[in-house]
């Protein structure tokens, strides 16, 4: 784990706020123009954790932007839509990231918004195609897990987020308030490097999970639970002969892409 810190650090109610409003604004002016928005990141953990999601403000996890998966098909009126709300879009991403991401800045507010066509694509790919529709207004709870796991160099604020996911929501075979580990299970026995990232980061929640003070000891063992069972079903799925070969070099041969910082 990197010792990041982005996305740590105290931050008050009324600073949490203001990136709260303003990702119910940008909802709303999604759904009022009929443009599929999903959020990710900190924010959707947030939302999608009505009952353990007091643990980012005690643990000292902090908002730092606003971020959204979407379809590339979309990305005209997004970038219309943004624009009436006051963002300026910075094209120089749009145009390296050949339309993969779009980042918004609002001047004056210190509001950032982040926006990933078609994927999330940082060490590992994780696809929105035909996902975005199953969940709202986040992205599905399995893809929220992985979009933490897949980080090599994973951060504080990420184990902060996978926690109070896993001790929000069980773990099953379907999308609704479910961590679908089947759905996971599938896309690690399509990829090598996922599932390696994916079991190497799990190991790290469950360790590290262990020393927060802010944790009952209850909250500790389901952590443990919860990434024993994850990890058994990842490792129980058949795997391709492909998927074999490359487990027979392991970590001799890097397996995962650098993150460029934008």
């Amino acid at each position: 784990m990197t010792n990041s810190s982005i996305g740590m650090g105290e931050q008050d109610r009324s600073e949490r706020e203001k990136f709260e409003n303003e990702l119910k604004a940008i909802l709303k002016a999604s759904d009022d123009a009929n443009i599929l928005l999903r959020v990710i990141g900190s924010l959707a953990f947030q939302m999608h954790c009505p009952k353990f999601g007091y643990l980012q403000a005690a643990m000292g996890r902090a908002y730092t932007d606003i971020d959204f998966g979407a379809y590339s098909k979309q990305s005209r009126q997004i970038t219309e839509m943004m624009t009436k709300m006051g963002y300026v879009d910075n094209r120089e991403v749009y145009i390296a990231s050949e339309g993969e991401r779009a980042i918004f800045d609002k001047p004056g507010t210190g509001l950032h918004v982040d926006i990933f066509y078609e994927k999330l694509d940082f060490c590992h790919a994780i696809y929105w195609k035909d996902r975005l529709e199953v969940d709202s207004p986040t992205i599905p709870l399995t893809e929220l897990l992985l979009e933490k796991m897949q980080i090599v160099q994973i951060n504080e604020k990420d184990i902060i987020d996978t926690i109070m996911l896993l001790l929000e929501h069980p773990l099953g075979e379907t999308d609704h308030e479910t961590i679908n580990i089947k759905f996971a299970a599938q896309l690690c026995a399509n990829e090598w490097g996922l599932w390696r990232t994916t079991t190497m980061n799990l190991d790290k929640v469950k360790q590290l999970a262990q020393h927060y003070t802010q944790l009952t000891d209850e909250q500790k063992s389901k952590v443990i639970s919860q990434v024993d069972e994850i990890v058994a079903r990842l490792n129980s799925e058949p795997k391709p002969l492909a998927w074999r070969i490359r487990d027979r070099v392991g970590d001799r041969v890097k397996w995962y892409k650098e993150v460029d910082e934008v």
